[in-house]
């Protein structure tokens, strides 16, 4: 809960009482390994932030293969943004790559405490705003050079994620597939 606090004063919109009150609505949820938290066809109704863990959001492709989009870790709220504010059905799904602890909070209580503090309403879309431009600056990276480029370029800005994600997971989020990043691997520790 202390991460999620240290979040929720995120830029000094609000204040101690504010994220006390505020943080008093999130419910703990724990996920196991491969659980999902938002399957596809479901509608997102929830903003979770991730006390620990990490999650893999994915998609299908048309011949039904898993493709990892992006990754959810420590310190980062998520939620389906096309579902959660058309309220219809996910096209990707969110799923936890390792055991991982969740705070949830539901749309309607977030409505609420909108109505109740006018800043909380601001930190969403200060953090909302903030989410997708990281997520594009993050994942620019991808589309530029070869597999051994942009899996480097993946260590070196996602050290953490190289450890704890299973290879087929980083092997589908670099576009590339498991047996070359293998041989990426090999190379680099010879």
């Amino acid at each position: 809960m202390e991460k999620l606090k240290s979040i929720l004063s995120f830029g000094g919109i609000l204040s101690k009482d504010e994220i006390d009150y505020i943080s008093s609505y999130f419910t703990y949820n724990k996920l196991k390994a491969n659980d999902h938290f938002l399957e596809f066809q479901k509608v997102a109704h929830e903003i979770a932030f991730v006390e620990t863990g990490i999650l893999r959001v994915y998609s299908l492709d048309p011949e039904g293969n898993d493709i990892t989009k992006h990754f959810i870790s420590e310190n980062q709220f998520f939620v389906d943004l096309e579902s959660y504010y058309t309220g219809k059905p996910a096209t990707e799904a969110f799923q936890a790559v390792v055991a991982s602890e969740l705070m949830t909070i539901h749309k309607s209580i977030i409505e609420q405490l909108s109505n109740e503090i006018p800043n909380f309403y601001i930190f969403i879309k200060t953090v909302t705003e903030v989410a997708l431009l990281s997520k594009i600056k993050n994942n620019d990276f991808l589309h530029f050079g070869h597999a051994k480029t942009r899996y480097l370029e993946f260590i070196k800005r996602y050290p953490l994620l190289v450890q704890q994600v299973p290879q087929q997971y980083i092997a589908s989020y670099l576009k590339i597939t498991p047996q070359s990043l293998s041989r990426i691997r090999k190379e680099l520790t010879q």
